[in-house]
């Protein structure tokens, strides 16, 4: 039987009363010999204390800022393997190795998997990926770099996904006409003056489409130079090895060896609503650009909702938006969002704030829309209606059930930091898998799945994932939120650099960006960041690397930038957080 042993803080020489400053596993996590456990910091070193043995975590002792000496234990492990000998604890009644390596937190709600189908399968695979998004074909592509046999199954006709297909990248496509079109209207002020954009919609749906087309038949080459084969068809697992894929021509089942699900997730609907009129739009029924709306209502400021109110402002339409939280992209940080707030409230026809949306009537002359809210109209109507309201993941949806793979109530799939799921053979990556519900997180668990089906000592472990909204102006975050820091007591200092001081800024015409970074206050080590302003996206990158590596105040500062750049607010923010930026003036506390 399994044996459960203590790990101690070894000899660390003569380093006494050490803080903690970063804790690397939890409660069910898999970990290999010399996988590190915890991050030790004196003024003098950085220390990584691996772990002694392979095993599987059953409880951590110790937290961030605990301090430690030689002896101290640290967490207890379920050693991997029957024949391990404990050295520290008394052996326990424990289940059988194979079944010890699962994530002990998952075991408890199993659904009974069911056997294989009888009459065997139309194919077979080494690996099969459920979903074709950025992180199924990661996954897809990684495993059969690994020498794995591949098969990838999608719903689509294309592979890529929702966000190469009716997400992500189409958006972005009109986003970026959007952007031409109110740089043009803007130019006016500096003595240039275009005339009023004549909108093709059809050509404009052409050039979108070709984005998409040339994305995804590039996926399809690449993957046929890696030999992956593609399903076409809706997947659904049978048996913890067989999944049965219905398309156009029939029924086809699969079995295979290890399943990786990238399922994704679909628009959250609100009961009650009249669906099956097309003039109540979710976000992929927007980027179809049917007609441009004279009155365009946006249910949802998040980030998809105002991303497409401004592709629909600059093509003409007057947008109302209606958000049941106090604020616009709730999650991030106020200072962040007010640019963003001020530049919309000049183009918005409404914005209303805590208020929600009760009802929707289908008319002949529109969209009947009744509100609750203060400050929202009992009633309005609108020629068209946007649902934005969030994603909910497809758990529910793909017979998990029948494979034994756990699903929470939500429709999440729990996995551990190798992508595993409860059922030894079945990972799970993306939106399904929890937030955030993003294609950058998806790709990165890909890789991760396919590594450690082939044999590698592959885990998750980001520091931070970024977010951003494509909007005008963009909002980039990464890290602790402000807000988030208050509310959990952490100690900070930060350094905030105005973009009305930035000479790169001014010379395109806005002002109303800004840069912050927050240090931990007695490390000084970047623990968050956000940008609002032009390309804040490309430019929260450099946040996330410095958090990544442990960058601190100096690093920063003292880090050489070009000049003129939007790049440089962020050398920028460091150095008012230093005291020591010469671009703007900062009175002496």
């Amino acid at each position: 039987m399994s044996k459960i042993v203590k790990v101690e803080v070894p000899d660390i020489g003569d380093f006494t009363d050490v803080d903690i400053i970063e804790v690397m596993v939890a409660a069910g996590d898999h970990i290999a010999a010399e996988d590190a456990l915890i991050t030790l910091e004196s003024d003098k070193a950085t220390i990584e204390i691996p772990s002694p043995q392979a095993g599987t975590v059953s409880e951590v002792l110790v937290k961030v800022n605990d301090k430690v000496s030689q002896g101290d234990v640290i967490l207890t492990m379920v050693l991997a393997g029957a024949d391990a000998t404990a050295t520290q604890a008394p052996e326990e009644q424990l289940a059988e190795p194979e079944q010890a390596s699962t994530p002990l937190a998952m075991t408890a709600s199993a659904p009974e998997p069911q056997a294989a189908p009888a009459g065997g399968s139309d194919m077979h695979a080494e690996v099969v990926v459920l979903g074709s998004g950025p992180g199924g074909y990661t996954a897809a592509f990684r495993a059969a770099d690994l020498g794995k046999e591949v098969i990838l199954i999608e719903r689509y006709n294309t592979i890529g996904g929702v966000c190469l297909n009716v997400g992500c990248i189409p958006s972005k496509a009109l986003l970026h006409t959007a952007q031409i079109i109110k740089e043009t209207e803007e130019m006016a002020a500096h003595g240039v003056t275009f005339g009023k954009p004549r909108i093709d919609l059809k050509k404009l749906a052409g050039f979108k489409n070709k984005v998409i087309g040339q994305l995804t038949g590039g996926l399809a080459g690449l993957a046929s130079k890696r030999k992956v084969q593609i399903v076409n068809g809706v997947g659904h697992l049978t048996s913890p090895t067989t999944i049965e894929i219905n398309g156009k021509n029939g029924t086809t089942t699969v079995s295979f060896d290890n399943a990786i699900i990238a399922a994704g997730s679909t628009v959250m609907r609100i009961p009650g609503f009249p669906y099956d009129d097309d003039r109540l739009m979710d976000s992929t029924g927007a980027l179809e650009l049917a007609e441009i709306p004279k009155r365009l209502l946006v249910i949802g400021g998040g980030i998809i909702g105002l991303e497409m109110a401004n592709v629909y402002d600059a093509l003409g339409s007057r947008v109302s938006i209606v958000e049941l939280t106090p604020g616009l992209i709730p999650g991030c940080d106020r200072d962040l969002v007010r640019p963003l707030e001020k530049r919309f409230k000049a183009f918005c026809e409404n914005i209303w704030l805590n208020a929600r949306v009760t009802d929707i009537t289908a008319l002949k002359s529109g969209l009947k829309v009744s509100f609750d809210g203060k400050g929202a109209p009992e009633t309005d109507t609108f020629d068209r209606v946007l649902l934005a309201v969030g994603r909910s993941p497809n758990g529910k949806t793909i017979g998990a059930e029948n494979a034994g793979v756990i699903v929470d109530e939500r429709g999440f799939i729990p996995v551990d930091k190798q992508q595993k799921t409860n059922v030894a053979n079945i990972y799970a990556i993306g939106d399904i898998v929890g937030q955030p519900m993003l294609a950058h997180k998806a790709t990165h668990e890909g890789k991760i799945a396919a590594e450690v089906i082939a044999g590698m000592k592959s885990f998750f472990d980001a520091k931070t994932i970024p977010s951003v909204a494509y909007t005008d102006p963009e909002v980039a975050w990464m890290g602790i939120t402000e807000e988030q820091a208050k509310v959990e007591g952490i100690e900070y200092t930060k350094g905030v650099f105005p973009w009305a001081a930035s000479g790169r800024s001014l010379s395109i015409g806005r002002n109303e960006g800004l840069t912050k970074i927050l240090f931990e206050k007695d490390s000084h080590r970047i623990i968050g960041a956000g940008i609002v302003g032009t390309n804040a996206g490309e430019l929260i990158a450099e946040a996330v690397l410095a958090l990544e590596m442990g960058a601190d105040v100096e690093d920063i500062a003292l880090t050489v930038h070009p000049h003129p750049t939007l790049s440089e607010t962020f050398n920028f923010a460091a150095e008012v957080a230093q005291g020591t930026c010469t671009d703007i003036y900062i009175p002496k506390r």
